[in-house]
């Protein structure tokens, strides 16, 4: 592995954050629900601090990043990270730097003094559960995930 180094991700990243979000959504198969934008990313990450993104760097480029937020467990009565998205370019993936990233976002969690460090993987993702595995992650096999969203969330906004 080449040397990686990390950094949060600031104003001016808007354009790289917004790559790597095409990139993962071309991965799942999802490059149709991609509606973010650099402005967007701006407002949310930048100016209402709603997310962070750490970035990963090597040879002197945005190899991937994790791009998380703070959560909060009432059981623990304190804060969590949620990761949203874990990404590495396929070009740079099987030298380690996926795992890199995932040792520095849970080093970040205990940083910050958080309960735990959580996140969600697509069920047909098998090199991606591997990988979580192999890292002594743990499904959560009693829990489904539900969402709101769109029509749905306003539908429920209104009732």
């Amino acid at each position: 592995m080449s040397t990686l180094t990390f950094r949060m991700a600031r104003p001016g990243d808007e354009g790289a954050v917004l790559n790597i979000i095409r990139a993962l959504a071309r991965y799942e198969h999802l490059e149709d629900q991609v509606i973010a934008t650099e402005g967007l990313l701006r407002e949310w990450l930048f100016e209402k601090e709603k997310a962070e993104v750490l970035l990963a760097e090597a040879e002197g480029k945005i190899v991937g990043s994790a791009l998380f937020f703070h959560s909060f467990s009432t059981f623990l009565g304190r804060a969590g990270i949620y990761l949203e998205d874990l990404f590495v370019y396929p070009e740079y993936r099987g030298r380690g730097y996926g795992r890199a990233l995932l040792k520095k976002l849970a080093a970040v969690t205990l940083e910050r003094d958080c309960g735990r460090l959580e996140w969600a993987c697509l069920d047909w993702n098998e090199p991606s559960i591997a990988f979580y595995k192999s890292m002594g992650a743990a499904p959560m096999e009693d829990w489904t995930t539900y969402r709101l969203s769109g029509e749905t969330l306003r539908r429920a906004a209104e009732d």
